[in-house]
């Protein structure tokens, strides 16, 4: 293949959701796209859509041989270089932390968590190479408090939103803007199969659109750490809730989660 002098990207678990929509925004903006997912079948509807100018590979984020052969094969296709990484891959199970196997529990653990430290360790030498290279790492608003029904995966996002801000710290004398990008609820496949009384409470009004708008924003701009999206009800309840004592903070959380 002749190799690339578009700037480009790699996102992880990219063929459904905010990853999808978050790749074909990229390509727009003239990125070539490094798209990677599980689910192979999904690959091949994506790059109906998308097209064949980009690359398309394979991807199990929690194995290191797998993620560091797909970022060198994509980066040898662009001179080297990987511009921008997007992890996006990641799981969610909502529901009391007993009803949820055990198996599905280390599932989050191994995707939402160990899925960002494999990427970022084999990624940065190819950051490293580019001109204005960025990490964007998933998180969630979920990081801000526990959330009951979602202890897992609410505790893998605080866990990726102190990674974050410790390599936005240590790789700046890379020169590598490292940040997360922490949505509320999303309209995705991811949760069409999420039900219970947070969901119910908080409601789902967001789309993928608005967190892949974000995400390039961010990368264009290269300013916050953290860049939440959320509609302005919930913010405005998320910044009272801020400044309540922690016992009336709880209380509130246990409320609108329904314990």
């Amino acid at each position: 293949m002749v190799k690339s002098n578009k700037p480009s990207v790699f996102i992880t678990g990219a063929a459904k959701g905010i990853g999808a929509e978050t790749a074909l925004l990229f390509a727009k903006q003239g990125y070539r796209v490094g798209v990677t997912d599980i689910n192979q079948k999904d690959l091949e509807t994506l790059r109906n859509s998308l097209g064949n100018g980009h690359f398309y590979r394979q991807l199990d984020v929690t194995n290191s041989d797998d993620f560091a052969s797909a970022l060198g094969e994509f980066a040898a296709e662009n001179g080297g270089v990987i511009d921008v990484l997007i992890n996006n891959a990641g799981i969610a199970f909502i529901d009391d932390y007993e009803a949820v196997p055990l198996m599905k529990h280390l599932a989050v653990t191994e995707v939402n968590i160990k899925g960002v430290q494999i990427g970022a360790y084999h990624a940065l030498p190819y950051l490293r190479r580019s001109d204005q290279p960025s990490m964007v790492n998933m998180c969630s608003l979920s990081s801000e408090y526990g959330v009951p029904s979602e202890a897992s995966y609410s505790a893998s996002k605080f866990w990726v939103k102190g990674f974050t801000e410790a390599l936005n710290i240590e790789w700046e004398h890379h020169g590598i803007y490292v940040c997360d990008v922490m949505p509320n609820f999303v309209a995705t496949p991811m949760m069409d199969a999420a039900h219970g009384k947070i969901v119910e409470s908080i409601g789902i009004f967001l789309q993928a659109s608005d967190v892949s708008a974000v995400i390039l924003k961010a990368v264009k701009s290269r300013k916050n750490v953290h860049w939440e999206v959320d509609t302005w009800r919930p913010r405005l309840l998320r910044s009272i809730s801020k400044v309540l004592p922690k016992a009336l903070r709880r209380a509130a959380m246990r409320h609108v989660s329904g314990y």
